[in-house]
């Protein structure tokens, strides 16, 4: 790395650093200036302190989360793709998939975990499922969107040459949809996380939202501060990965070029 890009990287990670930093100080002035109860509002160092004194117990339920996030992600994205290409094989299956698909995002996912966890139990299969559920629509819009914009001309010189409709949305509408399809990987990575809390949140014996369903009904707000800041660092770490893969698989894709609907 040469100098001057060796400045910019740590211009551009001090721009976001700083204010957290600052943030924080302030935060941790403000609860010993006007003496919040830890109850209500713990210091930021001792949220720091429960970090490090229940390491392995946030380590334990942070790696189930994860899991859950990582598989509902894996889960969402080829059910969101496999449904955009159906829909871009026939008006018919776009015309009948679209009110499902929009169905998805508009369901309260408080209103229907409940339901999740009395189809797939209190184990991973709801959390996946919710997951799975909460990036659906994202991913299926992304991906549509990018095969809806495939150069008309290219379809019809495929036509004209009596290429199978199938093989026309593989070899030819698909890879030009992928910088879309990458983009809603992208949302579907950092949204991921929500799905999952709230699947433990409404039933579940482990895993980042139990822990912070049970530490706040004991008051342990220091506790739940510090699943918080696990949760967010699995969110960042998850969506960061993604980013770079589907930079690496698809490195002519520029994030500010992809528009979602």
């Amino acid at each position: 790395m040469r100098l001057g890009e060796a400045g910019r990287w740590i211009v551009t990670r001090l721009q976001w650093v700083l204010p957290l930093l600052v943030l924080v100080a302030l935060w941790e002035a403000a609860v010993r200036l006007f003496d919040i109860a830890p109850y209500i509002l713990p210091a930021p160092s001792r949220v720091a302190a429960r970090l490090y004194e229940d390491a392995g117990l946030l380590f334990h339920h942070g790696l189930i989360t994860a899991l859950e996030i990582v598989l509902g992600l894996a889960v969402g994205v080829g059910a969101g793709v496999g449904t955009a290409m159906l829909m871009a094989m026939t008006r018919l299956a776009e015309r009948l998939a679209w009110p499902l698909v929009v169905a998805t995002q508009a369901l309260p996912v408080f209103a229907i975990a409940p339901l999740l966890v009395l189809w797939f139990g209190f184990g991973l299969g709801s959390k996946i499922v919710m997951a799975a559920l909460i990036i659906f629509f994202p991913v299926v819009s992304a991906t549509h969107d990018g095969l809806t914009r495939t150069d008309q001309g290219l379809i019809d010189i495929a036509r004209l040459s009596q290429a199978p409709r199938l093989r026309v949305l593989w070899l030819l509408r698909l890879p030009a949809a992928l910088p879309a399809m990458a983009s809603g990987i992208r949302i579907a990575a950092a949204i991921a996380p929500i799905g999952a809390v709230v699947g433990e949140w409404v039933g579940a014996s482990a895993g980042l939202g139990y822990l912070m369903l049970h530490a706040n009904a004991r008051l342990q707000t220091d506790l739940v501060f510090a699943a918080l800041v696990i949760l967010a660092l699995i969110a960042i770490l998850v969506r960061s990965i993604a980013g770079y893969l589907t930079r690496r698989m698809i490195p002519w894709a520029e994030e500010r070029d992809i528009h979602v609907i």
